[in-house]
């Protein structure tokens, strides 16, 4: 590669005066004089390029030759300096070979002979590599000879790619061309489609590892889906395959065409910009453009706020578009190669079926992918272009990517017109809820932007990414997730993990194709300012008739995308023990078809948001609400009676403890009637059990605290029975934090004899029930020493950087006193932190107030506490009181509390 097209090279680094200025070194510490001097050097030119990144943010590119440039000098210098004898020839590999060099991307070196390396030859390769390492640059290397590159690039794939891009820094030229010669010769010739097929799998298997999706929302912007690295492997196939020397050969070879090498020009050059600042910022080689890195980055390139978008959001949506350009020029790029190898009897690319489709509606079946008969087939009747994923979707069939690419050209054809045809909305329908991986054909429909086109408001949605810590994925790949978990659980897939939505979705429910749309336009109106929830019920009204719907699916629809979040909200924010709750909720959702459209619907959107998010501590909370909701719904009233049902849960236990009459009534009375309808069957067996064996000790009471597993939740339980006392809760939620557990659930009891007996449950910091034994023990000491000991001291913020630092969380507290007839209930939301819930508790035991149940949710860097309280004498809060305490949990929420309990 040239480096002439790097502006006034000089000012990077003038090699000519750095080596007048090595000639005149001689002695003992000469290398060490030349190592200060190249430092300098070094510094100098790496300055120089990040001024000119600051001066032209947008041309990152620029920047990475710069830096290319740089360091090839930087090598002749060091070449000169240690001596040669002219028999070896020094070649740069990947980035270095290109002359494409992030800020602190590797230094990749290949020392080449042309008989085995000598003594000599290995001792000058070393003293090279050393100054480079007092340079403090991280360098891979290899001291090979000709022969032995030939034979390990045969062997080894990786080696082969290395060689591919391999260019001559310094040293013997004719040889290195020699050895280039025998390479394209004994290596490259007749394995073109060998080298495809394991580039291919090296990318899927790169993928893999980085999140299989283009939209995960801290991407890695070398080695992504949708980023550089796949760039580059479009390059080195074409420069395997047809010798190309650039990526603009690609047109010459028939692989692009002029206006598809201008999307890739342009996505390079963007990933570039952003992946050297990217380098600057970190101060280092960092690739994962995390959240911490994205809004300097999206100022740094005058992104700015707009209406429903932040800057970093609109920095992100580009660059999830450019990583969607990639996409789709793999796909036109590897449909070219195929035809152009199948032609010389070299397909790496396999028939995807093995059986004869039924129906295809006037397309073609190329290879067991269908295709079109004609270039302008879509343009004859632009319903076609829905018509296509219908039928990928009815046959399960693979698309070529030829038709993919017209699809992709011809996408300016939908129109109003086309968009209001009704057997263009039928098979758009049809494709949406067609229970064959739907998510698959969706996915296409999107890459190709047909479906941004046929529905506009789903286009708006296309590559926007939400910034916070919560959703792992854009909108749109999030709801195309969503309608495939549909799919799945209807297919019987996920029985396992979901019997009761499953036995709901195919024997239950009126309307799936209604579920199906609900699903897709349930956050269809993020990102445009307001209530999206609200925006989206006016949408579903508008496109539901549009799609074929009729009046009354559209107005389920509209209620589903209305209150999507309810089930979510009301099951891990509110205690479902209190009457009030289900009630509420109850009266909201109106009917039991609802109640399960809504229970499906909130179970699939929230697995859709990533990996991690769901568990069993979610799935048992929505299925008690559902249960709680729908015998009030099918019922309209009550079942029983409060008095009846202690007593029936009474009774229940009596039964299991086997006790005697006299202690099984003892334990009864001891407790509130709130104990016996929060507290499930098993722990209330635990809790009689704890309470006897504490109570058989001899002397003073202490604190008895027991850590089990709990399998119904898929968390550790703790029970702390000890007498109550100010501050108790604080003091356990201080005991947790030190011993790293997460709280995600607490009941709190007072026997009437003063004693309290509180159940909680924790996670790990995985969030992840605590298994092992010695760790469970290690709770329940952490918990006994605050409860024991002098006031906790609350663990200081772990070292480190922090990703929830990159977020602006103001704290907020609402209180709804409406909520619960008996208790007020507080909500607090603040940037999640070590300790938080303790703070909190802390604020609200400094107000004299008692708390009798704590519902803990989390979304990402977001902490939602919620808090039913009661003054001292076990009234509701009046309003001085909320006010006061409102101030109180401002403050905690604000600031880390000191280690001190009221």
């Amino acid at each position: 590669m040239s480096f002439f097209d790097v502006d006034n090279r000089r000012a990077i680094i003038d090699r000519r005066a750095v080596a007048e200025r090595l000639a005149g070194l001689s002695g003992k510490k000469a290398q060490a004089e030349a190592s200060s001097i190249l430092r300098g050097a070094l510094e100098y030119g790496r300055a120089e390029v990040a001024k000119r990144l600051v001066e032209h943010p947008g041309d990152g590119r620029s920047a990475a030759k710069a830096t290319a440039y740089l360091h090839d000098q930087l090598v002749r210098l060091i070449h000169d300096f240690v001596g040669d004898d002219g028999d070896m020839a020094l070649a740069g590999l990947g980035g270095t070979g290109r002359g494409e060099m992030a800020p602190f991307s590797d230094l990749d070196l290949m020392f080449l002979t042309a008989r085995a390396p000598t003594p000599e030859q290995e001792r000058r390769a070393e003293t090279m590599l050393h100054m480079l390492w007092d340079l403090k640059l991280k360098v891979g290397h290899s001291v090979r000879s000709v022969p032995q590159l030939i034979a390990l690039a045969k062997k080894d794939m990786t080696i082969r790619t290395s060689a591919l891009e391999a260019r001559w820094l310094w040293g013997d030229e004719k040889l290195f061309d020699a050895a280039m010669l025998r390479f394209r010769k004994e290596v490259v010739s007749g394995t073109a489609a060998e080298f495809v097929s394991a580039k291919l799998a090296e990318r899927d298997e790169r993928h893999v590892k980085m999140g299989d999706s283009r939209y995960v929302v801290e991407p890695n912007v070398k080695d992504g889906k949708g980023g550089l690295r796949d760039l580059h492997t479009l390059y080195w196939i074409g420069k395997y395959v047809h010798g190309v020397e650039r990526p603009a050969d690609l047109v010459g070879a028939g692989l692009l065409t002029a206006a598809e090498f201008k999307r890739f020009d342009r996505a390079e050059r963007f990933f570039w910009s952003v992946r050297c600042h990217l380098h600057q910022l970190a101060g280092r080689a960092e690739e994962r453009l995390s959240f911490e890195y994205q809004p300097q980055i999206a100022k740094i390139m005058h992104y700015a706020d707009r209406p429903g978008k932040s800057a970093v959001e609109r920095f992100m949506q580009f660059y999830f578009l450019n990583a969607k350009t990639v996409g789709d020029l793999t796909g036109v790029f590897l449909a070219q190669l195929d035809e152009q190898l199948g032609k010389k009897g070299f397909r790496f690319a396999l028939p995807t079926i093995r059986r004869r489709p039924k129906r295809l509606a006037g397309f073609t079946l190329d290879r067991g992918r269908i295709s079109i008969p004609s270039d302008d087939y879509f343009r004859a009747d632009p319903v076609r272009l829905i018509e296509l994923f219908a039928v990928a979707a009815r046959e399960q069939l693979e698309i070529h990517p030829t038709a993919m690419r017209t699809a992709a050209r011809d996408s300016v054809l939908i129109d109003r017109e086309v968009r209001h045809d009704k057997r263009a909305n039928e098979l758009f329908l049809d494709t949406l809820s067609c229970i064959h991986k739907p998510e698959t054909v969706l996915r296409w429909m999107n890459e190709a932007g047909v479906f941004g086109r046929f529905v506009p408001d789903f286009g708006r949605v296309v590559a926007q990414m939400q910034f916070d810590m919560y959703h792992h994925y854009t909108v749109d790949e999030h709801s195309i997730r969503a309608i495939g978990l549909l799919a799945a659980i209807e297919r019987g897939e996920l029985k396992t993990e979901h019997p009761l939505s499953t036995a709901i979705l195919q024997k239950q429910i009126a309307s799936r194709r209604a579920l199906y749309v609900a699903v897709l336009l349930h956050d269809i109106a993020k990102g445009r300012g307001g209530d999206h929830s609200v925006i989206g019920a006016e949408i579903a009204l508008k496109l539901c008739p549009r799609f074929g719907l009729d009046e009354a699916e559209t107005e389920t629809v509209s209620w589903l995308v209305r209150y999507h979040l309810l089930m979510s909200s009301t099951a891990f924010k509110r205690d479902l023990a209190d009457p009030k709750t289900i009630e509420d909720f109850a009266r909201q959702v109106q009917s039991p078809e609802r109640l399960r459209l809504l229970l499906i619907l909130t179970v699939v959107d929230i697995r859709a948001v990533g990996p991690g998010v769901w568990n069993e501590w979610k799935r048992t909370l929505l299925r008690t609400l559902f249960e709680a909701a729908e015998e009030r719904l099918r019922l309209g009233h009550k079942q029983h009676g409060r008095a009846e049902l202690v007593e029936a849960r009474q009774q229940e236990l009596g039964a299991q403890l086997g006790w005697k009459a006299s202690a099984t009534r003892a334990h009864f009375k001891r407790l509130p009637d709130s104990y016996w309808l929060a507290e499930p069957l098993p722990w209330q067996i635990a809790n009689a059990r704890q309470v006897a064996t504490a109570e058989a000790h001899i002397g003073d009471a202490s604190p008895n605290v027991v850590a089990e597993d709990d399998s119904e939740s898929g968390a550790t339980r703790i029970s702390v029975f000890t007498p109550d006392r100010e501050g108790l809760f604080y003091r356990i939620c201080a005991g947790l934090a030190a011993a790293g557990a997460n709280i995600i659930d607490a009941r709190i009891h007072t026997t009437r004899d003063g004693m309290a007996l509180d159940n909680l449950l924790v996670l790990d910091s995985r969030n992840k029930p605590y298994t092992d034994n010695k760790l469970r023990a290690r709770l329940v000491q952490s918990v006994e020493r605050a409860l024991t000991g002098a006031e906790p001291v609350l663990p200081a913020p772990p070292r480190g950087r922090d990703r929830a630092a990159a977020f602006r969380i103001a704290p907020s507290v609402t209180v709804a006193e409406k909520a619960s007839s008996r208790t007020t209930v507080v909500e607090i939301n603040a940037l999640d932190r070590p300790a938080l819930l303790a703070g909190l508790a802390a604020a609200i035991h400094g107000q004299g107030h008692q708390i009798h149940s704590a519902h803990i949710a989390t979304y990402g860097e977001r902490a939602v506490d919620v808090f039913y309280l009661t003054r001292a004498n076990g009234k509701k809060l009046e309003h001085e009181d909320i006010e006061r305490l409102r101030a109180a949990l401002l403050d905690a929420a604000h600031n880390l509390p000191s280690a001190k309990a009221a």
